[in-house]
């Protein structure tokens, strides 16, 4: 396996050359330079501030990635995770005037986040206790119908291409060296590295259009797109169905019928065409264009590549996503349109073996390898797993174990059974995040888990970037803790998005669990996702210390807490409903763990303890109180 090594030692070596005629002195947090130092933002000479950093991480001892695990990739049952936009999360207002540049300062660095810049975060993730770093997209991304000032993301345009703004043009290294330096400098610190992708959309630019369109749908140029709150079956957007249609959709879905899912309606199926010959796309004001058959007349019209919407359900409310569009996984004339059928549910007389896009799925292959052979990331995340056809993903998990054994792969995956076992995941995303905030809820999961165990950890999270940021919840900044801290020591992965230890109120993204009138107030120009913009680095009020003490116990009980079989989640039922609480318990073992919180945010709560004889709090390592602050969590030992 051939992976890019020095890489660190020559991003060093071109720091040392610059030093010689240093840069202006800019702006940098104070954690940066030291994680459990001051709040306050302090002044440095770029290269001697990025040259101590890096000699500091080369020099100290070399850590051991996290491992174990009953399959290849199960490390992440024992994972800590922090999980970062880059060009956000280690952006910082350099020159101090107020506002992120999306183009480098005089000097030749930049604003938005870099990968040398994350180099410089890594000692603070590691002193968070995570020893594993989640990255989202950092692909090449795409400009045709992108939002805010720096497009998604999640709009890829090259699956293979890293994203050059994540590059310090000071440094003229390439993109590619720094993102090797920075898998090189995580892994000498003991930190694993998954990366996020998107296998089932594109950017509407997407760079294979021209070689390769039939692997995208293709609608005549003529039909305009469909504005917001607009209904009209003339323009494009998600296909329109009656309430009756409606409801036979859903009753095939649920049952499970997919051979009788309904088709959009002809005028809609008319607007895609055939995808056009190779020899007539061509790109016109950045945006792809060719010449195919008109389904209705048969002559030769204008044909471009659609955008795309949220295909489930198909009456969803979800604003269009202007900026991508949905790879042509299965081809066949009948299915030659988007709709919850082609690129969901994938209706059964679609989803053929004959009908695989084989060269596609190839490519897509062949994506995770590039990384692993190239940079020696440990696993890949993958955006909408669950969307993806099992034998593509299967694909996917083998041919990765093929470089790597011990590769992981987690995934969007909502629904915890065996099945997702059985597809090679190691890691999903769950149900955590929205069962927290409910108590009777969660204390209904927490039945179920102590029934059946867990087939697959979860992430154990209170936020994501597409939805409200935790302290958005009643509860604010207590609410946080308590959801972060609850979920701490069940068989999941406890999961930091990047700001939450910050307590950051601005959300990455609208995606989900957001009122229109809160969508109407966020638009792109202030969203991290398609903006540049950076988290407030200096707030007292944060969440860095608590954290850290939650994750030290999670460490230390790390065995114990890993165990996701039946009886190893206890429920603890207390006399106080607003005291929710849990055993962590090996079957047969003397030993064990409790988890107690108060999950009413605006009174303290009397605290009786199930087990009388603890005395100590093991995350403030004090004595064990009387009464539970809103969002108050204690642990203890027993036994």
């Amino acid at each position: 396996m051939f992976v890019k090594k020095k890489a660190l030692q020559r991003v060093i070596s071109r720091l040392e050359e610059r030093a010689q005629a240093p840069s202006p002195a800019y702006l940098v947090p104070g954690l940066w330079l030291d994680p459990h130092g001051s709040l306050s933002t302090q002044s440095v000479v770029p290269e001697e501030y990025f040259l101590q950093s890096l000699r500091r991480i080369v020099r100290s001892p070399r850590r051991k990635r996290v491992t174990d695990g009953d399959m290849p990739g199960d490390w992440g049952k024992n994972a800590i995770a922090y999980n970062l936009l880059v060009r956000y999360g280690a952006a910082f207002d350099h020159n101090g005037d107020g506002r992120i540049a999306c183009d480098p300062l005089a000097s030749g660095w930049r604003e938005t986040g870099t990968f040398l810049k994350a180099i410089t975060m890594l000692p603070y993730i590691r002193s968070l206790g995570c020893n594993t770093i989640h990255l989202l997209p950092i692909t090449a991304i795409g400009q045709d119908g992108n939002k805010g000032d720096m497009g998604s993301a999640f709009a890829i345009r090259d699956p293979y291409a890293l994203d050059e703004h994540l590059t310090e043009p000071a440094l003229g290294l390439g993109v590619e060296t720094e993102f090797a330096a920075f898998v090189e400098a995580a892994h000498h610190l003991g930190l694993r590295i998954v990366v996020e992708f998107v296998f089932r959309t594109a950017a509407k630019d997407v760079a294979w259009a021209k070689e390769h369109p039939e692997w995208l749908y293709w609608i005549r140029a003529d039909v305009p797109d469909r504005q917001p709150g607009e209904k009209s079956e003339n323009t494009y957007g998600a296909p329109l169905f009656t309430p009756d249609e409606l409801r036979q959709i859903y009753d095939a879905v649920g049952n499970g019928r997919f051979g009788e899912l309904l088709p959009p309606h002809q005028i809609y199926r008319d607007m895609f065409t055939a995808p056009p010959h190779p020899d007539t796309v061509r790109m016109e004001n950045g945006a792809w264009r060719g010449t195919a058959p008109d389904p209705r007349t048969g002559e030769m019209v204008t044909v471009r590549i659609p955008g795309a919407f949220c295909d489930w359900g198909p009456d969803s409310e979800q604003p269009p996503w202007t900026d991508v569009t949905y790879l042509r996984l299965y081809d066949h004339p009948d299915f030659n349109y988007i709709a919850y059928n082609t690129v969901r549910m994938y209706a059964a007389q679609l989803a053929r073996p004959e009908n695989i896009v084989r060269p596609l799925w190839d490519k897509i292959t062949e994506v995770i390898p590039h990384y692993q052979t190239h940079y020696g990331v440990d696993g890949v995340m993958i955006d909408m797993g669950h969307a993806l056809p099992a034998e593509l993903k299967r694909g996917l998990v083998a041919r990765a174990r093929q470089v790597d054994p011990d590769f992981a792969l987690w995934a969007e995956e909502f629904n915890l059974t065996p099945h997702a076992r059985e597809e090679g995941y190691n890691v999903c995303v769950g149900p955590f995040m929205q069962t927290v905030r409910d108590t009777e809820r969660f204390r209904g999961w927490l039945r179920w888990i102590h029934g059946a165990g867990l087939p697959v950890p979860f992430m154990a999270m209170a936020e994501n970037h597409n939805c409200p940021r935790a302290v958005h919840w009643p509860g604010g900044r207590a609410y946080a803790l308590y959801a972060q801290a609850m979920g701490a020591f069940l068989p999941g992965v406890p999961y930091l998005h990047n700001g939450i230890e910050l307590a950051e109120p601005t959300p990455v993204n609208t995606g989900f669990d957001f009122t229109n009138e809160e969508v109407a107030q966020l638009p792109p120009a202030v969203l991290p996702l398609f903006s540049a913009a950076a988290m407030d680095w200096t707030r007292a009020e944060n969440l860095i210390e608590p954290l850290r003490r939650v994750h030290a116990v999670r460490a230390k009980y790390a065995e114990l807490l890993a165990d996701a079989t039946p009886g190893t989640v206890i429920p603890l039922e207390t006399a106080n409903r607003a005291i929710l609480g849990y055993l962590r318990q090996q079957p047969g073992g003397k030993k064990a763990l409790a988890v107690l919180g108060n999950s009413d945010w605006h009174q303290p709560q009397p605290l009786t303890l199930p087990h009388p004889n603890a005395k100590r709090d093991l995350l403030t390592n004090g004595p064990l109180p009387a009464v539970l602050q809103p969002g108050q969590v204690v642990v203890y030992a027993i036994g």
